[in-house]
């Protein structure tokens, strides 16, 4: 894999800082191209030069967070339920400006859809609904039901200003998904 370039790395790391930081403060749709090149005080030529409109932007931006999650899920995949939940709570802490926002945020309503969506493949890798608590439940219902509680359950921790430290908020949500799974 070719390196890439570290100013390149930078810029890309200020526009998304900027565009989070505008996200936060505005509606998606009043964000312009001059507003998050102001924000990262660079070019607006420069932000095109990466990003081809601020939709393009949004997408990259969560795709990079799915990405990074599913591959935290890959690593998780041997640990109980607690431990793989206490990754996950640091990185939504590490990542707070992005998660919270794309959750408060009306402009970023694909990003809870996407959240959802890449909870329900990762549970569905956990249900058995040949046994145990779910015997006879239909799986898509089961993984539905708990990726959809889960992220009301981040929504909420992240809306209120994570009231809870991450390993104590993993131990509560491990344990529930613990008796659901």
């Amino acid at each position: 894999m070719a390196k890439v370039d570290r100013r390149i790395v930078r810029t890309r790391d200020a526009i998304k800082k900027a565009f989070l930081e505008l996200m936060s403060e505005k509606n998606f749709d009043s964000i312009t191209i001059q507003d998050i090149s102001d924000r990262a005080n660079i070019n607006r030529a420069t932000v095109y030069l990466h990003y081809l409109d601020k939709f393009d932007l949004l997408d990259k931006v969560i795709e990079e967070h799915i990405h990074n999650m599913a591959n935290l899920c890959e690593l998780e995949a041997e640990m109980d339920w607690i431990e793989s939940t206490v990754i996950c709570m640091e990185y939504l802490v590490s990542n707070y400006l992005f998660f919270s926002t794309m959750l408060a945020s009306e402009g970023a309503r694909y990003f809870r859809s996407r959240f959802v969506q890449h909870n329900i493949e990762e549970f569905k890798k956990d249900v058995d609904v040949t046994k145990g608590k779910n015997l006879g439940q239909n799986e898509d219902i089961v993984a539905e039901f708990v990726a959809n509680a889960y992220v009301g359950v981040v929504e909420w921790w992240l809306k209120n200003g994570m009231p809870y430290p991450p390993k104590e908020m993993a131990e509560k949500v491990g344990d529930l998904l613990e008796r659901i799974i």
